[in-house]
């Protein structure tokens, strides 16, 4: 009996108290007599947050682009869509939805025209960490935003800890993906776009259905009193799950892949160690990229024949390779003594 009791004394306190419904409604929601203005506020902090991005992107700054993340509104009307689903509210649902497809498409637009004034020889694809780090998004992201959006939903469903919520913003990143999007597409890079908009979705139905499923445990799907509501709630619920997990099948093929990757890249790098032994050359670097091998050494010693290395190689990743071989020369110079005081 008094496990029973616990039980629910510890429900409730996890649960969604139905005395905070007006004001979670009023926070949550954009509706009423100040919709206009907080529309404004929602338009004005999310172009702002776009320049802030766009230029710590460009600038290749953590710390900026840390800053936009807070300052970005974009995890709020997400917030809402997965709640208006639990409550099977369909029109607050569309509207909350309507919301982040204007937003994302108005932070593309001028993450473009921003990035049209910058020099395209200032923009590295491959050097910008913060732009190479969101057009190959991998399954930890989508881990990363499942834990996002349940942290998300629980701190919103619960006013006492609402100050917690930028620590969220930081955790998940919706606005910078959008605009390296806008970059991506200004320079012409259609790969890296759809790579960083990937990242995008992937963030977006992870909050979708890890926010949802908290607010439905939490309580809150009591709301949906109707057999309409429910119904709603349902085919929202199964569209969410359908789409994450569409999203995640190119997230583990990418995944996949960089397993592939480093665990060839290390059998080429214990094969070239083991060619280079008995020489006094020393290993630099080994790159595989399909069937090129990349092998750099420094030294000026004579070297084993190429083509036992070829065959070596191509033994351990059972595949053919073409082998290409710098050699780095090797200078060592040694000073005299030093005379006595």
């Amino acid at each position: 009996m008094q496990s029973t009791s616990a039980q629910g004394s510890f429900a409730r306190e996890i649960g969604f108290d139905p005395g905070y419904l007006q004001e979670f409604e009023a926070k949550v929601f954009i509706e009423g007599a100040q919709t206009g203005r907080r529309l404004t506020n929602f338009f004005v902090l999310l172009l702002l947050a776009t320049v802030i991005a766009t230029y710590g992107v460009l600038s290749n700054s953590t710390a900026t682009v840390i800053g936009a993340m807070i300052v970005a509104p974009l995890m709020g009307p997400i917030m809402a869509t997965a709640a208006a689903v639990v409550m099977g509210a369909s029109q607050r649902a569309l509207r909350s939805l309507a919301l982040v497809v204007v937003g994302v498409a108005a932070v593309i637009l001028l993450s473009a025209l921003l990035a049209l004034a910058v020099p395209d020889s200032t923009i590295s694809f491959t050097n910008n960490g913060e732009i190479a780090s969101r057009i190959t998004p991998g399954i930890y992201a989508l881990l990363t935003a499942l834990g996002a959006g349940a942290a998300g939903a629980f701190i919103m469903s619960r006013s006492e800890i609402a100050d917690s919520m930028g620590g969220v913003a930081i955790a998940i990143s919706l606005v910078p993906p959008l605009c390296v999007v806008g970059i991506s597409i200004s320079k012409g890079e259609w790969t890296a776009a759809a790579g960083a908009l990937l990242l995008f979705l992937t963030n977006f139905s992870a909050i979708l259905l890890a926010g949802g499923l908290v607010f439905l445990l939490g309580g809150l799907g009591r709301l949906a009193v109707t057999e309409t509501h429910r119904r709603f709630r349902h085919r929202s619920l199964v569209l969410i799950v359908i789409c994450t997990l569409l999203i995640t099948i190119p997230l583990s093929l990418h995944a996949y892949g960089v397993v592939v990757d480093t665990v060839t890249k290390n059998k080429a790098t214990a094969v070239v160690q083991s060619w280079l032994e008995g020489t006094s050359d020393q290993l630099v670097a080994v790159n595989v990229d399909g069937e090129l091998v990349a092998v750099s050494v420094e030294g000026v010693g004579d070297l084993k024949p190429l083509k036992l290395l070829r065959d070596q190689l191509e033994a351990a990743i059972n595949r053919p390779v073409i082998v290409r071989l710098r050699v780095i020369p090797a200078k060592l110079l040694v000073s005299e003594g030093g005379s006595s005081p």
